[in-house]
């Protein structure tokens, strides 16, 4: 039985998650020197899959062999997606981070289109890619491990798109999302065992962790589960064009990171890029049950 929709449209349920998980990232930084970026992942997904089973209680050994075969790869996107980013963040400011992951679903948007205006918000996007690239190790450059990360976990991004549009139209909101935690926790919690997170536990660390999984996990990605519901991926991809913007004003305000203006730069042509797709979609016929 499918759940009524939020009474709350799709965009403006993404800006909140968005705003969601930037604030929960930015908390999770005071996580790292004591858990490490995979033990701060491993925590706020453990958390977050534990949050998600007492909210929504779904009936999980009811799934099936085609509902497992759809969660599965969300799951693995979704937790390749927070360990690299989490590796990304401990390297490079978060506004930067989050502008570099975003080629990932800027990329679901453009993918096979043919129009010469998607040709151009691709290369837009190139262009903030090359601006940002530490092309010289100089004193205070991008450590270029951390962009190399930042761009896997938009790759991984992406494939949670598509992944999470699939889902949703087999399972509901609660099932998806709960079960695609799970999987995500499976995946990430043994590097946090490795780095020895259960022996670095502390109430304090434990509550902050509770905080993050909520703001970046459970909250969010609840939310975009409806989002999806009423929304193709592509269209999905390419309405978030201002989640640099909100991961750099959240750096800045909360974390003290400074940018420099060739980083504005980019960060204002990865954003373009994704509003430019956005404009230029092609309108599409509403879901069913929309």
């Amino acid at each position: 039985m499918s759940r009524k929709p939020l009474p709350i449209p799709p965009i403006p349920l993404l800006l909140i998650s968005a705003a969601s998980v930037q604030g929960g990232a930015a908390l999770a930084k005071e996580l790292f020197p004591a858990l490490g970026p995979a033990g701060a992942s491993g925590l706020r997904l453990l958390f977050a899959s534990v949050v998600l089973l007492a909210v929504f209680r779904p009936a999980l050994w009811r799934l099936g062999r085609a509902g497992w075969k759809a969660v599965i790869p969300y799951g693995l996107a979704l937790g390749g997606m927070n360990l690299t980013f989490y590796e990304a963040l401990n390297r490079i400011p978060l506004g930067l981070a989050v502008t570099l992951e975003f080629v990932g679903p800027l990329g679901v948007a453009l993918f096979g289109s043919r129009r010469a205006t998607d040709f151009l918000w691709a290369a837009l996007a190139g262009v903030g890619i090359v601006l940002i690239a530490p092309w010289q190790a100089t004193e205070g450059s991008l450590d270029p491990v951390g962009v190399a990360l930042a761009l896997v976990a938009g790759g991984c991004w992406a494939v949670y798109i598509v992944a999470g549009g699939r889902l949703s139209r087999l399972l509901s909101e609660g099932e998806s999302v709960t079960a695609g935690m799970l999987v995500a926790t499976a995946v990430v919690l043994p590097f946090a065992l490795a780095g020895g997170t259960v022996a670095r536990m502390t109430p304090g660390i434990a509550g902050l962790g509770l905080v993050v999984a909520i703001l970046s996990s459970a909250l969010p990605y609840s939310l975009e589960m409806f989002a999806l519901k009423a929304l193709p991926s592509r269209t999905f991809g390419i309405l978030m064009s201002l989640e640099p913007l909100i991961a750099t004003l959240v750096g800045l305000v909360f974390l003290g990171e400074q940018l420099e203006p060739q980083h504005w730069i980019a960060m204002a042509c990865i954003s373009g890029a994704s509003a430019g797709a956005a404009l230029a979609a092609r309108p599409k016929a509403e879901p069913a049950g929309a």
